[in-house]
């Protein structure tokens, strides 16, 4: 034991820990300062991004994720040096690392900057109803990686932004009123003005259909078996879309029925300009060879 102290030289110990103790209390002081900075400075922050116009969930996003990564991260090297660190060392091995980090994480970096471009574009925001990537729904949340659109049948579709920035978009909320187009069929006997009639009045029994604007039935298609109308109804709502649209489908059947106008099905006339001599006997045999067994010639 008295071989080990003989080794420790116990003054220069100390004057170590005497000459450390101010560098310590400077970086604390530092990083105390910068995380009091951010405390001052985030309210203010937020409310300037607000006043300028930004979603409030970017805002956060920036603030609270972005704002506060970098001050304290400016915080920690700054309080790393007054210790003594090499800090261009360790920046230099931070930034190795985050390259290779950024090669393995390339789908996910994509992501982010996709997810800053629906930020700043604007397509839709939280409680739009949109079409995103073959997916209906309103749209419950928006980070800088996906976006969560939760479906009429309440399910919960999480779309990577990379994949909703690349493809095509369909926001049903962003201009207000959403027209709703509904197909009916009826025969080509049938009168296409008292079909319209017939249909117009159908419409108004609809709930969530509005009257400005107007209702309308047009002629889309004169199809194979039918004269093909759109019974085109407005909303003010486009939660409701789904719902006025099996509505008005329904009122619509339920109307042409009592009003006696067919709906028909797909059917195909076969017109004969004429017989070879001979066919029809053959034709009229073919029961009795049936019966014998004997196939025609």
């Amino acid at each position: 034991m008295d071989a080990i102290l003989d080794l420790i030289d116990l003054g220069q110990i100390t004057t170590l820990i005497v000459a450390f103790i101010p560098r310590l209390l400077t970086a604390l002081l530092i990083g105390f300062a910068f995380w009091l900075g951010y405390r001052l400075t985030r309210k203010p922050l937020t409310s300037l991004l607000v006043r300028s116009g930004l979603e409030s969930h970017l805002v956060r996003l920036l603030v609270e994720n972005i704002y506060r990564a970098v001050v304290f991260v400016f915080g920690i090297v700054m309080a790393a040096s007054q210790l003594g660190i090499n800090v261009g060392a360790a920046l230099a091995g931070i930034g190795v690392a985050g390259l290779a980090l950024g090669i393995a994480a390339q789908d996910s970096l994509a992501n982010t900057i996709a997810g800053l471009t629906i930020f700043w574009d604007e397509p839709f925001k939280v409680g739009d109803w949109v079409t995103a990537c073959g997916k209906y729904g309103k749209v419950t949340e928006i980070t800088l990686r996906s976006t969560r659109i939760m479906t009429p049948s309440n399910t919960w579709v999480v779309i990577p932004n990379r994949q909703i920035v690349d493809d095509v978009l369909v926001n049903h909320t962003k201009n207000g009123e959403t027209r709703v187009n509904v197909p009916v069929g009826i025969a080509y006997k049938e009168d296409i003005g008292r079909a319209r009639e017939v249909l117009l009045a159908a419409a108004k029994t609809v709930p969530d259909v509005i009257d400005d604007p107007a209702t309308t039935v047009v002629v889309v298609k004169l199809d194979d078996s039918s004269v093909n109308l759109e019974l085109r109804v407005w909303i003010g709502d486009a939660a409701v879309e789904t719902g006025v649209f099996v509505d008005a489908l329904e009122a619509g059947k339920l109307a042409l029925d009592q009003a006696g106008i067919q709906i028909p099905f797909p059917h195909r006339q076969l017109f004969v300009d004429g017989i070879e001599s001979g066919v029809l006997e053959d034709v009229a045999r073919l029961p009795q060879m049936a019966s014998r067994g004997n196939p025609p010639s």
